[in-house]
């Protein structure tokens, strides 16, 4: 490993990240860092417009079209996932920080649990309806159930939950495509309700946004597995220190896993694309949904590994001192995207909702990313958490954290 990838030491635990007396990995948070970008450029594409596969972002600039394709084939699925291994992870390091202070480690993590999930009430009513923090803390009870068993038994877990999910979902997506289309298609009434419910005020938004609670629960019911999957395969990295040091040094490994990541993940996304954005027919909708979410992991574990095996070099390891700062207030650049997101799209704030096409939405997305990227790195520099990481680790402890200033 070189110089600049080692680990920086004395940081507090965050969202999900190292926690105190023990070592952050720069790269982990640098993975975490990266994954902000994706999920905020997913997000945009259910933010700006009414859901639709096809049509739901108005098409301004010749552009637009082909943004959607590429957000489809490169970041839908894959994100949600990287952070969800992210949180297993982490779970794991809240483990051992209870054990070293001595701490009952259920009901800090059961407290933990609680608090998102309040936030995630909160965040999906107020701001963003495809909140995940709920679903975080609803499913992080399969890791307090699992917290005792073996990696061995935890991973046959993971394998069983994916392949059960992802059955499932194909099953789903097969069916789908023999049904009529016009079936299977949000209504254009619906997606006129919806565009004058998000250009309206602040009520008519809360509103729409409660009204769509219900899916949420249905995500938890498709999804939820493929999360359930990702927690307990970051819960056995976790133990079995998949992401220390040693393991980072092993770039055989980090190779393999990259190339067949590539080789599984890029045909399932491409033929996701192709289905959910065109050119082929819409029948093959939700059967591209189906295969671009179970083919999800491969590429997801693609980014991973190249970016670790990348950051091990000068350049990268420049790069991952950039993004770790943002990984390390993961949640509340989370929070801040759809913040910044209702205020733009929404008619409480500027009203873009449904006339924006996909190439500004992303280029303003990518500014926002920016700007989160500088103010990170200068909250970082003089503290230990970002606002929320602080509110939920006060949660978390039931007390005060200690300090939170770097010195």
């Amino acid at each position: 490993m070189t110089q600049q990838s080692q680990t920086v030491r004395g940081m507090d635990a965050g969202a999900a990240g190292g926690v105190a007396g023990r070592p952050r990995i720069l790269e982990v948070d640098a993975l975490r860092g990266f994954a902000l970008a994706g999920i905020l450029v997913v997000n945009l594409m259910t933010t700006a417009g009414p859901p639709g596969a096809r049509d739901g972002l108005a098409e301004v600039h010749a552009a637009d079209g082909a943004v959607q394709w590429l957000v489809v084939l490169l970041a839908q699925s894959k994100f949600y996932l990287l952070f969800s291994f992210l949180f297993g992870y982490g779970f794991t390091l809240q483990m051992d920080s209870a054990a070293r202070a001595g701490a009952r480690f259920v009901p800090r993590m059961s407290r933990r649990l609680a608090g998102l999930f309040v936030l995630g009430f909160a965040h999906a009513v107020l701001l963003y309806t495809g909140d995940i923090l709920m679903i975080y803390a609803l499913l992080g009870l399969v890791l307090l159930a699992v917290r005792n068993a073996g990696p061995a038994t935890v991973r046959r877990a993971a394998l069983w939950v994916f392949g059960v999910a992802g059955g499932f979902l194909l099953l789903i997506g097969l069916v789908a495509a023999l049904l009529d289309p016009a079936e299977l298609s949000e209504s254009a009434a619906a997606k006129a309700e919806l565009t004058a419910a998000y250009r309206g005020g602040f009520t008519e938004v809360v509103g729409a946004n409660v009204r769509a609670l219900p899916e949420t629960a249905a995500a938890l019911l498709l999804m939820g597995g493929f999360v359930v999957a990702a927690f307990l395969v970051g819960f056995v990295a976790g133990r079995r220190q998949w992401l220390g040091a040693a393991a980072l040094a092993d770039r055989a490994r980090l190779r393999r896993v990259f190339l067949t990541g590539l080789a599984v993940g890029v045909p399932g996304a491409a033929f996701s694309a192709a289905a959910l954005m065109g050119p082929l027919p819409e029948r093959w909708v939700l059967l591209g949904l189906a295969v671009g979410t179970v083919a999800a992991p491969a590429l997801s574990a693609a980014y991973a590994t190249g970016l670790l095996l990348w950051f091990a070099t000068p350049g990268g390891a420049a790069t991952a001192r950039v993004l770790a700062p943002a990984g390390r207030m993961a949640l509340t650049n989370y929070l801040t995207q759809s913040l910044v997101m209702a205020l733009v799209f929404s008619g409480y704030g500027l009203g873009l909702y449904g006339r924006t096409g996909a190439a500004a939405a992303v280029g303003g997305g990518i500014a926002l990313y920016a700007g989160q990227l500088a103010l990170s790195g200068w909250l970082m520099r003089r503290y230990r958490l970002g606002p929320v990481e602080w509110l939920l680790r006060t949660v978390t402890l039931w007390a005060r954290p200690a300090s939170v200033n770097v010195r």
